[in-house]
């Protein structure tokens, strides 16, 4: 059986989702291990120890399990940080692959820390390498409003160098290529466009009420909620939707006084100072602007129960200012949720405008109060786009990701 090596060195694929530094990327490492032990490969995925709690290997299912290494301090930690620590990590995935005798057939490394992980392992022992680089430097430094939110020169430079010495890449969208095609430089050759997936079983349309009830007392009952999923930072355009929010209370004051805005996501990193800076300036804008208890912050939750949000709410909103692909849109949209998105990133591709929802320039809280308006007020547009939405989302499935990633590992081993 040929055996994978699964990089994810700063986020650990089983981490509740909404946390500072889990999202998108944990979601696809874990369901693309699964589907591939389904098909029968060994895969062990290497992941940073940050939860003395935790057990150092977990057994997730059938030829596929989770390896904790040392990299830095074991607790949450800065990412931008973890780098000074990656030579520790291959040291430690080196001694566990010796003690226990293995020999991988292939390395498929997630994110640009991994990358650099997967190539000194490459340059000591040659292995066919696989990259998702699954957000760009470049392109979060294009989209940057100050220096803050600006990458490391680090990472730009390691993104650059992957480009050029990986076997493949793999992108999430079209878009997604040719950026990394314009700003690095890369060989489209060797750059292979596989969308992500959704699990059609777990994000199902359920009835509103079993939803509510399924949430419990979090959210108002009689409460029409719009949703928001994803981490507390700048890129993800809370602060626009916020502002949209308020903007639709003015236009249409009666049905705002039935309107909750649901906010998943938000666990601290480090010692809590950043995600409390971050809910403590969006509580500041909720004043601000006037929404007051318009607005329920929840934290973090697990993926399994997502689905109850999406199913509850009348609307799913992705503010953001870039986003790869955007899975918590194709989510929504496969409980029967439309979904307002940003006309940026993969988002263009993975939201039909006027379709299964609407796309809006981003930034503009004038555009997305009123698509929400439009959305919330028009029963028959908001059932049409949802009926929709279900219809495009099966078209993806994580078997089908599994299935051509698999021919990419083929195609190396020949």
């Amino acid at each position: 059986m040929r055996r994978i090596a699964m990089l994810s060195v700063h986020t650990c694929p089983m981490a509740a989702l909404g946390g500072k530094e889990t999202g998108g990327m944990n979601v696809y490492v874990r369901e693309l291990s699964r589907e591939l032990g389904a098909q029968g490969l060994i895969v062990d995925i290497y992941t940073r120890f940050q939860d003395p709690t935790s057990e150092r290997i977990r057994d997730l299912w059938p030829n596929v399990r989770v390896i904790h290494l040392p990299a830095g301090p074991e607790k949450p930690y800065n990412k931008n940080l973890v780098y000074d620590h990656l030579p520790q990590f291959v040291a430690g995935l080196r001694e566990f692959s010796a003690r226990e005798g293995i020999a991988y057939d292939l390395l498929h490394s997630h994110y640009w820390l991994s990358g650099w992980v997967a190539r000194e392992l490459a340059r000591e022992c040659p292995l066919p390498t696989v990259q998702m680089f699954h957000t760009l430097g470049r392109m979060k430094d294009a989209v940057a409003r100050n220096e803050e939110e600006k990458e490391t020169a680090a990472r730009i430079g390691v993104e650059g160098e992957l480009t050029d010495e990986v076997d493949r890449i793999v992108a999430a969208t079209p878009l997604d290529k040719a950026q990394m095609v314009e700003l690095y430089g890369a060989d489209p050759d060797k750059i292979v466009v596989i969308p992500l997936g959704v699990d059609l079983d777990m994000f199902r349309p359920m009835p509103r009420d079993e939803a509510m009830t399924a949430i419990g007392v979090e959210l108002p009952q009689d409460q029409r909620l719009v949703l928001f999923v994803g981490r507390l930072d700048p890129l993800k355009g809370l602060d626009t939707l916020l502002k949209a929010m308020c903007k639709l209370t003015e236009l249409e004051p009666e049905l705002a006084k039935y309107l909750c805005l649901a906010i998943i996501g938000g666990d601290a990193d480090d010692d809590g100072s950043d995600v409390a800076g971050q809910l403590e300036c969006l509580d500041k804008l909720k004043d601000e602007v006037g929404l007051h208890d318009l607005v329920a912050f929840l934290g973090s939750r697990a993926q399994d129960t997502l689905a109850y949000y999406y199913s509850a709410a009348e609307v799913c909103v992705v503010p953001s200012h870039y986003e790869s692909f955007g899975l918590v849109a194709l989510e929504a949209m496969a409980c029967c949720t439309p979904v307002i998105a940003s006309r940026v990133g993969g988002l263009q591709h993975t939201v039909e405008d006027g379709v299964t929802g609407f796309l809006v320039p981003a930034g503009d809280e004038d555009a997305l109060a009123e698509k929400l308006r439009l959305i919330l007020l028009d029963g028959e547009l908001r059932e049409r786009l949802a009926v929709n939405a279900r219809q495009k989302a099966q078209g993806y499935t994580w078997q089908t990701v599994a299935e051509r990633i698999l021919n990419v590992y083929e195609e190396l081993w020949q």
